[in-house]
């Protein structure tokens, strides 16, 4: 049986670009994303429908270990192969598997979280918002996150030092990190 405070709660569905959220809190803060403190912000008197975390497989066990605490958090986590051409170049982009899975999420959420800078998702708000009436959140750096991105958001949440693990990564001083 459903208690009446859950029925009424806000619905909500997260998607994260994890390669994007990794490179740009490393780029600008030299730290790591808090997936923990981001879960418990943005979950707050709110009902998670899904939660999907977007990565590459490298298939190295550092990132198992990563992928593992991302599952235990409550996040699925989705993973593409990485894929090396040879010409040295890299593939392993989630933007379509993100947007396709955001517009079925946002048919049953009242919003759709997208944690990423990335400006091809600008449209992708701008048709949650006008086509679903999805309320869209955007987490991002705000000196990383595209302009469009923001714009197109209902609400833009900047990536700042609440939203980060404490630990300075190797090869990169305080330089940039917000405090």
């Amino acid at each position: 049986m459903q208690r009446d405070d859950e029925a009424t709660m806000e619905t909500v569905s997260i998607l994260v670009d994890v390669q994007n959220i990794y490179y740009t809190t490393k780029q600008t803060f030299g730290r790591n994303f808090d997936y923990n403190e981001f879960w418990a912000l943005a979950t707050k008197n709110r009902k998670v429908v899904n939660a999907s975390a977007y990565a590459i497989d490298r298939g190295d066990e550092k990132q198992k270990q990563f992928q593992n605490i991302l599952r235990a958090i409550g996040f699925e986590v989705k993973l593409k192969p990485f894929i090396q051409r040879a010409d040295g170049s890299a593939k392993g982009d989630w933007d379509v598997g993100i947007t396709l899975d955001a517009m079925e999420y946002g048919q049953t959420s009242d919003t759709i979280i997208l944690v990423t800078g990335d400006g091809d998702f600008d449209l992708l708000a701008d048709r949650l918002r006008t086509k679903l009436n999805s309320s869209v959140e955007v987490y991002g750096v705000k000196k990383l996150t595209a302009t469009s991105l923001i714009k197109s958001a209902s609400l833009f949440i900047p990536i700042e030092s609440k939203l980060l693990m404490n630990r300075i990564l190797p090869g990169k001083d305080n330089v940039g990190t917000a405090s």
